[in-house]
């Protein structure tokens, strides 16, 4: 049975002997993708522009067209009940919100951009015709922008952490497997159906929580093997992942006190420690059930590799 404190222990050593690096890896992936929540919201905007009320929360929008005023009634009442129910929470229940929402981002990342889809679809039911197709182009470019070099970048960052394992002074270079020929757009694909399949199994609430524990293992699996086949490495990671959902939860919510203490500083302290020692903490997770993949001959356990990832032979097959 994994534990939660040895991953975090063998996370921190990996963080020491690499801090600099880890800390510009994670910097990165959470300027150009937004991957770890609120990291770094407080530093650089207020708003999310990616918010289902943002049409209607702007107030410096220029109104040219005749307004659909029941639609617009309806939504500015949607978004102040929202409001007013954040503004009924205490401090203390305010930042816990907060750092649940800032894990929830992260886990939810990728379905963002739907949102800007949600946005145009609020203009043209306001009659905001050109807003509307302003805000279609943007959520264009943001999906495109996300699948082709967010999503990637994400699964480069996985594989940083797993190399980094084994080094010390883990070089970047270590990421540029990912962007070799046939394996980005493989990735890109990969990645996006992911999050095609995760935002539908949403709708059913439930269901995409579930399946967002169960692909968990997807973008390492994408780390190690660039050129894994789809249905192999959606299959590795719903095997790996059965009987591990609840105690991966688990471990997402023991993160949630370094949360807390980030808010206070504005994310920063999520950008120079608790980000990278998180990242360490599910590469160690990984490995953990790689390694039980492999004794149990999952099947396409073969897909797993990279030698290089291995410890050495005499290392000790951790029963889970």
């Amino acid at each position: 049975m994994w534990k939660i404190k040895e991953l975090k222990a063998k996370a921190r050593q990996t963080v020491k002997k690499n801090y600099w690096t880890a800390m510009i890896v994670c910097f990165l992936i959470a300027l150009l993708t937004g991957e770890f929540g609120t990291s770094i919201v407080g530093l650089l905007q207020e708003e999310d522009s990616m918010d289902p009320n943002y049409v209607i929360n702007q107030e410096n929008i220029t109104m040219n067209e005749s307004v659909n005023e029941e639609k617009l009634e309806e939504a500015r009442e949607n978004s102040f009940n929202y409001t007013e129910k954040i503004n009924q929470l205490n401090d203390t229940q305010l930042k816990i919100f907060k750092a649940v929402e800032a894990n929830l981002n992260s886990i939810t990342k990728s379905q963002k951009y739907i949102f800007k889809i949600w946005d145009a679809i609020n203009s043209f039911n306001i009659n905001q015709a050109g807003l509307g197709v302003g805000l279609s182009l943007a959520a264009i470019i943001a999906i495109v922008f996300t699948i082709i070099i967010a999503n990637p970048f994400i699964v480069a960052g996985k594989r940083y952490f797993l190399k980094a394992r084994k080094e010390e002074n883990a070089k970047m270079g270590n990421m540029e497997k990912v962007f070799k020929k046939g394996s980005w757009i493989n990735v890109s694909i990969i990645m996006f159906l992911k999050s095609l399949y995760n935002m539908l199994w949403y709708l059913t609430i439930i269901g995409g929580i579930i399946k967002a524990y169960e692909y968990r293992m997807i973008p390492y699996i994408l780390a190690e093997n660039p050129k894994i086949a789809r249905k192999d490495a959606f299959k590795l990671s719903k095997e790996m992942m059965k009987g591990n959902k609840w105690k991966m939860f688990l471990l997402d919510i023991s993160f949630i006190g370094w949360s807390l203490i980030s808010i206070f500083t504005y994310g920063l302290l999520n950008i120079l420690y608790v980000n990278p020692y998180k990242e360490a903490t599910i590469a160690e997770l990984y490995m953990t059930l790689r390694k039980h993949a492999m004794k149990e001959k999952y099947e396409c356990y073969e897909e797993l590799n990279d030698k290089t990832l291995e410890e050495s032979e005499n290392e000790e097959i951790v029963v889970i």
